[in-house]
């Protein structure tokens, strides 16, 4: 009874953690950090050494301001992306984007889970197509059959895995002098390869799934919390709710950012420096990390990849679905039963099984992830106009309508992120 009664309040002395206590905007930034992002930093890293740095400053007010446009249209509306741009957009818009959504994220699902089980073969000898069916019905029996105030608990403590990739550059030398100034000032010849990295940067870092994900995540918490209501419906609680947002969002996405820094940084100082510039998956980088570094090293990107998979892997489902749902006016929400829910929770169920038979087919996950980033490129800049008009329009937002400085930064983004997608196509 003793030990009982100790685990109980260890449980309940977690529960009060600070940690989870934060919003949406946690698991929105560590979501970006997925396996396939993991594998586009360490390209970087490996590719150009110090000399890709640049791009984490660069991108982290303008991903912070794309999703705190998306979190106030959620908790100011009290509806998702989609339900918004279905009352605002002719059908063909909201179509579009949805279809695409749904085709880009099964196959980046499939590109991460591929590459978990190609780590979890790594680290524990297992079979990696075992490994990745074991981790793909985890994560759906989890979603399906564990509510959503349990299961965010669960993924808000998920997210110190990240920490894993500041623990690494402990194990290896930084030249600290170099890495700063190559922040500031990096060299290297502006060519085809480099835009093509630059691209791969952006493009993984502001991502179209992220956008309906976090815009759904505060519609879920504002459910969860049974005294809450649109704050176009219930102004005197805007002003609290409104700092919460700013702060979990832009602190969400400078945990991201500074993720991502690091692993370029962790890439550049071993993998760069000794040769190794050709990273082709999350698992590949982690392996080349082990007679360089260290078996440390090489554990602690693997266990990183794993738990940032974890995280990223409903986040991916769970946004198609939300899409899916509110376009077609279907009961969504994982806090709802599967019987409550069933269309959401079969949407969820197919991305995630489809994912999985992609392991089994001819089709290459590296391949999967390449058709995810080009579906991704072409989607988010046009998706990226529609949430700006909808946060800047009264009739949408009511009296809080987005900042003249969170427009800008959108804006910026938006133009940022149409160079990259002209420039997936043309050829290196």
């Amino acid at each position: 009874m003793p030990r009982v009664s100790t685990l109980r309040t260890a449980w309940e002395r977690l529960k009060e953690h600070p940690l989870s206590r934060v919003g949406p905007g946690l698991i929105t930034g560590v979501a970006d950090d997925d396996p396939s992002g993991i594998a586009t930093y360490s390209q970087a890293g490996a590719q150009f050494g110090p000399n890709m740095l640049w791009t984490m400053p660069l991108a982290f007010p303008l991903m912070a301001a794309v999703q705190s446009m998306c979190a106030n249209l959620g908790r100011v509306t009290g509806k998702g992306l989609a339900a918004n741009i279905k009352t605002s957009f002719p059908p063909l818009v909201l179509q579009a984007v949805v279809l695409l959504l749904l085709v880009a994220n099964t196959l980046n699902i499939a590109a991460d889970v591929a590459a978990m089980g190609e780590v979890a073969e790594l680290v524990s000898g297992i079979n990696r197509h075992l490994m990745t069916a074991l981790f793909v019905f985890g994560t759906l029996l989890l979603q399906l059959f564990v509510p959503y105030h349990r299961y965010v608990f669960f993924l808000k403590w998920l997210t110190v895995s990240l920490l894993a990739y500041a623990a690494v550059l402990f194990t290896v030398h930084v030249p600290w002098g170099e890495v700063m100034s190559r922040t500031l000032w990096p060299k290297f010849t502006p060519n085809a390869n480099a835009a093509a990295v630059v691209v791969g940067v952006l493009g993984t870092t502001i991502s179209p799934y992220l956008f309906f994900w976090q815009a759904s995540e505060e519609v879920e918490d504002m459910h969860a919390r049974r005294d809450s209501a649109p704050l176009i419906c219930d102004a005197s609680a805007a002003p609290a709710e409104l700092r919460r947002i700013r702060w979990d969002t832009w602190s969400g996405m400078l945990y991201s950012d500074i993720t991502a820094y690091f692993i370029i940084l962790a890439t550049a100082v071993t993998l760069h420096v000794a040769g190794i510039t050709d990273i082709n998956t999350a698992a590949q980088a982690a392996s080349a990390l082990r007679p360089l570094a260290g078996n440390f090293a090489y554990i602690l990107f693997a266990l990183g990849i794993l738990g940032v998979g974890l995280i990223g892997v409903p986040v991916l489902a769970g946004s198609g679905a939300y899409a899916l749902s509110e376009a077609m006016g279907w009961k969504e929400g994982l806090e709802r039963s599967v019987g409550a829910a069933r269309g959401f929770y079969g949407i969820i169920a197919v991305s995630v099984l489809a994912a999985l038979g992609i392991q089994y087919s001819p089709i290459s996950p590296m391949k999967a992830l390449f058709w995810s980033a080009v579906i991704n490129g072409v989607v988010a800049v046009p998706l990226m106009a529609v949430i700006i008009i909808l946060v800047s329009k009264k009739s949408v937002m009511g009296d809080f309508t987005a900042s003249r400085p969170l427009i800008i930064l959108g804006w910026v983004a938006t133009a940022l992120m149409g160079a990259a997608a002209i420039g997936m196509f043309i050829p290196s």
